[in-house]
């Protein structure tokens, strides 16, 4: 059955029957026979064909997000029993939000690499609330998440804390002054902020809260990295993570706001969906909290 998932996602995914053969190393009609043996096994049938295409319907949509989960699954169970007998290889998949993602990620990589060079990670950012959403569909092995999270689905570990801070272009007239600033100093500044779902805009509507000011310019960008070429171009202030602006500060292309009772935190979490580890993952688990 599980030759039968794959072919069906496969022909899904390249969008045609032909681009499915060549990519599974089959002939044309071996994929149809597999997909008509397939669906009559489900009992209807998953997808629309013309000449051109093929595309789900409604059946195949549900049959597809299964098929995924299934054969994630599948392929952990071999590499599962596998690890008990071989050494720390194979692949993993890691997902993590984007500070940690971009910033702190790949000194881990580097360093697993290095001491396993058999395991073979693969790495997808997306926001907190993407990661969640591919960790309950089994398409992840390990997510790496920050911010307040919950999801009794998922285990969820705690493992470092965070420091955020408002920073501003060197240039900007706030890093003129001197003088530590309250919030309240701040509220009328162009912020420039995460979309919803992220943990770094979790933040900052924690900190918008804390001063109880409520930002009437609001630029809403989807990239940390957009972030801080804007607030250094001066297009306006921006809270993020220490991690992500330590060089940036160092530098000398952005500098810290000091502001009055405003000491954002966070946590960095581990998130998994099964108890069973595989080695690879048990790897990639110590370097991190060891990091």
């Amino acid at each position: 059955m599980d030759q039968h998932l794959q072919v069906f996602i496969t022909v899904v995914e390249k969008g045609n029957f032909s681009r499915a053969a060549e990519e599974l190393h089959m002939t044309q009609p071996a994929v149809s026979q597999y997909i008509q043996a397939f669906e009559r096994t489900m009992g209807t049938k998953l997808l629309d064909r013309t000449n051109k295409y093929v595309r789900l319907n409604k059946a195949g949509e549900i049959v597809y997000h299964h098929a995924k989960e299934i054969i994630g699954l599948y392929s952990k169970m071999h590499y599962l029993v596998d690890d008990l007998t071989n050494k720390t290889s194979g692949p993993l998949t890691i997902g993590a939000s984007y500070t940690f993602g971009e910033y702190v990620l790949p000194h881990i990589i580097v360093n697993m690499k290095k001491e396993y060079p058999l395991i073979t990670p693969s790495i997808t950012i997306g926001n907190t609330k993407d990661i969640a959403e591919l960790m309950l569909a089994h398409q992840l092995d390990i997510g790496i998440v920050e911010g307040d999270f919950n999801n009794k689905q998922l285990s969820i570990e705690p493992f470092a804390k965070d420091h955020l801070y408002v920073v501003a272009s060197p240039k900007h007239r706030l890093a003129q002054l001197k003088d530590e600033l309250s919030i309240s100093d701040i509220a009328e500044e162009t912020w420039i902020v995460r979309e919803n779902g992220s943990g770094t805009r979790e933040a900052a509507e924690k900190l918008f809260k804390l001063g109880k000011i409520a930002p009437k310019d609001l630029l809403e960008f989807g990239s940390t990295q957009l972030i801080k070429e804007s607030v250094e171009a001066g297009l306006g202030i921006a809270l993020l993570s220490d991690w992500a602006v330590r060089k940036d500060i160092e530098n000398g292309a952005l500098c810290k706001i000091s502001i009055k009772n405003s000491t954002i935190t966070r946590d960095f979490s581990i998130v998994l969906h099964s108890p069973f580890q595989t080695k690879a993952l048990e790897v990639f688990l110590n370097m991190v909290k060891e990091k």
